[in-house]
């Protein structure tokens, strides 16, 4: 059985994610090292806890920031979608007010125009 396009799209899509992942990792061990590196001081066992620690700690800054921008951008949906439904009301009412103008404005103008025969 092959794949359909929405499992090809889902496995691309969770293969980036895995890879920008890993690149952040690495980012974050290698911001970790040059940190270290400016402390030559360090044994190594300390230099491994300090940069094992940087890259805890940024890891999970980032998930932090990935968390309020998921719970962000549900606020922004649940607004604009409030803002959406509103304004389709808003013109729908307006379009039927319309229509029912015209068309009362038609029916006075055949009652006028009846009258005057």
């Amino acid at each position: 059985m092959r794949p359909d396009r929405e499992e090809i799209n889902a496995g691309l899509a969770q293969l980036e994610g895995y890879l920008r992942g890993r690149t952040h990792i690495a980012d974050a061990r290698t911001e970790a090292e040059a940190f270290a590196d400016r402390m030559p001081w360090l044994t190594t066992a300390q230099r491994e806890e300090i940069v094992g620690g940087y890259v805890e700690d940024r890891l999970a800054l980032t998930r932090r920031l990935l968390e309020h921008i998921l719970q962000r951008s549900a606020e922004l949906r649940a607004e604009y979608t409030a803002r959406y439904a509103s304004l389709r009301r808003r013109v729908l009412c307006t379009a039927v007010a319309a229509v029912l103008g015209a068309l009362a404005l038609s029916v006075w103008a055949l009652t006028v125009a009846g009258l005057s025969r």
